[in-house]
């Protein structure tokens, strides 16, 4: 069952510095959400904040009716971070321990199966590919079904072909699992192919600049006339903030 996420006047401060917010966002569940902006404008310490690596200075994060907790989450980050030691299986099950062998079986099966590494359990990490390792990340995070994923930029080290063989696995995923996704991006293309919904930031303090839903379907087609044309707004978007600033230190 996938959940909303209500994120509500959410700030974060280090050293009495503000550095994002105030973030106030109501997202569906069970959509994929793509949060873009340049370097410095708050999109990792965001994440962060959801997923409780940070704790936020001031505001409220919550999934369905109640505060997100770390049981609530599965999180992807740009490195796969896999165990060397563990085999693929036991990687994918990490977060499992509290359940029954039986079952934490069956749900690291299904979760190798559906990213597309069924017979893979036995081998390390050390013989995998870089898209292979990341598949067992995204195994790894998906298995417990949490509430929510975040993603922060899972495929950026990738090759470019791989990258977008991934990111169109991950509707696939998305597609079985259901789960409500929030998605870390400098890569305006990976935002429009994969999110329901993209919303832009820009700072310091890290604030919402813009918030779209592209009618697009889900794979887009990356050669369309709409999807360029959707990619030109947001392009546009960043440099009417760059001439509105070069006019104001202008004057």
């Amino acid at each position: 069952m996938p959940y909303p996420l209500t994120i509500a006047g959410l700030e974060k401060s280090f050293a009495g510095q503000t550095v994002l917010g105030p973030i106030n966002l109501d997202l569906e569940a069970g959509t994929i959400t793509a949060i873009i902006g340049r370097s410095g404008s708050g999109k990792t310490t965001l994440l962060r904040c959801l997923g409780s690596l940070e704790q936020p200075s001031a505001g409220t994060i919550t999934i369905g009716d109640g505060k997100v907790t770390a049981s609530d989450i599965g999180y992807v980050f740009q490195e796969p971070r896999l165990m060397p030691w563990l085999s693929v299986a036991k990687n994918a099950g990490f977060g499992l321990g509290h359940l029954p062998k039986p079952a934490r079986d069956l749900a690291v099966a299904e979760a190798l199966a559906v990213v597309g590494l069924p017979g893979a359990g036995t081998l390390l990490p050390k013989q995998l590919s870089g898209g292979m390792a990341q598949r067992v990340a995204l195994a790894r995070a998906l298995a417990p079904r949490p509430k929510l994923i975040l993603l922060d930029e899972p495929f950026s080290a990738l090759d470019p072909f791989t990258r977008e063989q991934m990111q169109d696995h991950l509707l696939h995923l998305h597609g079985h699992y259901g789960a409500t996704m929030v998605l870390i991006t400098h890569d305006m293309d990976e935002a429009l192919a994969l999110a329901h919904r993209v919303i832009v930031l820009d700072g310091p303090p890290g604030r919402i600049i813009g918030d779209f839903a592209p009618a697009l379907p889900h794979p887009a087609d990356r050669t369309s006339a709409l999807f360029f044309e959707w990619k030109r707004r947001l392009t546009a978007l960043f440099s009417h903030r760059d001439l509105a600033a070069e006019l104001a230190n202008a004057l």
